[in-house]
């Protein structure tokens, strides 16, 4: 195994122990304490800051009183409870459930175009925030991806629904292909982007030395403390920079600095960039333990609903032929998807084609192989 250069996440000086909220210390079981730093456990402010961008009225303040989390918008916000946790949710419309999954460096609102357009076209429409991220419980443990895909089939029923299509984006859509092999009675349809099978991604990983090379920010998070500074670092700095050189060299309007500084102060919950790496320290801490081979095991099952996988053909994060490999674990109609000219986040750098492209696919009724 080659592990590249994980220079991404090197110090360009020296890291703040009294960094925003000191995520690398101990993280509290019922989420950080309210009101005491940049925001409470559902991430509310209790004081200022440089107000953050949303989809309502132009000039308004997203999320008022409610801080980087819980954005104002056509939606609705609320919690629920799910295997043994809380989870912050924002929902619209009515019709067949549709979970939306975010990735990283994200949350929630990463899925702000498709709430409305999903709703619109008349699905219930959720956007969750994983477990440690965002309005979300931030616990001790429980990152391990079954553990993680549990979260999601939990919110499944927490919200008295007998299934749901996930779409999962990057971290999202790994537990989205993870939903579908353990709870596939929950999943309707699945849906990813950006983000090859778990078996896939770990044999691109090892043996693809470009891949290995892509992902070598997964790397640099391996080590302890350092990378959680990182994040934080200057108002989470880190994150607008990742955010700027994953995205396509198409949609220049993607990101605009507003939409990145939402991104930032939600990272800069106390708590949340630990627990935002978390699950990618057991990818690969778990590789050659008995848990990680139990669960690439596992991952053999193959997926029997219909998905859809959606890719930007310019991704520097995941590459294209990392991805494309997928389909060998899905024995169900799979439809692949590439968006030209688009990188790590098609759905928001393109939302009207995205969200175009995932609605067809959800109403058509016999999906194509």
């Amino acid at each position: 195994m080659t592990v590249p250069d994980s220079s991404a996440f090197d110090p360009e000086g020296p890291a703040d122990p009294a960094g925003p909220g000191d995520p690398a210390g101990p993280v509290d079981p019922a989420g950080p304490a309210g009101g005491t730093g940049p925001a409470g456990k559902d991430g509310r402010t209790g004081s200022g800051g440089p107000a953050a961008p949303g989809s309502g009225s132009p000039g308004s303040v997203p999320g008022g009183s409610g801080g980087p989390v819980r954005i104002e918008g056509p939606w609705t916000h609320r919690d629920v409870a799910a295997n043994g946790a809380r989870f912050h949710i924002a929902e619209l419309g009515e019709g067949p459930l549709v979970l939306l999954l975010h990735g990283f460096p994200q949350f929630w609102w990463t899925w702000r175009h498709q709430l409305t357009a999903l709703a619109d076209a008349g699905f219930r429409a959720v956007a969750m925030d994983l477990r440690g991220v965002g309005g979300s419980d931030r616990t001790p443990r429980g990152y391990d991806p079954a553990n993680l895909a549990l979260d999601i089939t939990g919110v499944v029923r927490s919200l008295g629904e007998p299934d749901a299509a996930l779409v999962g984006h990057d971290m999202g859509g790994y537990l989205a292909w993870t939903a579908a092999v353990m709870r596939p009675k929950l999943v309707r349809r699945l849906v990813v982007s950006s983000m090859p099978h778990p078996r896939r991604w770990r044999s691109s990983m090892l043996s693809d030395f470009a891949q290995s090379r892509a992902g070598s920010y997964i790397w640099g998070f391996q080590r302890p403390w350092v990378p959680e500074r990182q994040l934080v670092a200057d108002d989470a700095a880190l994150v607008g920079r990742l955010i700027h050189e994953w995205a396509g060299p198409r949609t220049p309007d993607f990101p605009d600095d507003a939409t990145v500084d939402v991104y930032r102060r939600a990272m800069c919950i106390p708590s949340t960039a630990h627990c935002s790496i978390e699950p990618y320290r057991w990818m690969v801490r778990s590789l050659a333990r008995p848990d990680g081979i139990q669960f690439n095991r596992r991952m053999k099952l193959p997926v029997r609903v219909p998905t859809l996988h959606l890719h930007g053909s310019l991704d520097p994060a995941i590459r294209t032929r990392s991805a494309a490999g997928s389909g060998e674990y899905v024995e169900a109609p799979y439809r692949w998807r590439l968006f030209d000219g688009l990188g790590h986040f098609p759905h928001e750098e393109d939302p009207a084609g995205f969200s175009a492209e995932l609605i067809s696919w959800l109403k058509d009724s016999e999906p194509d192989r």
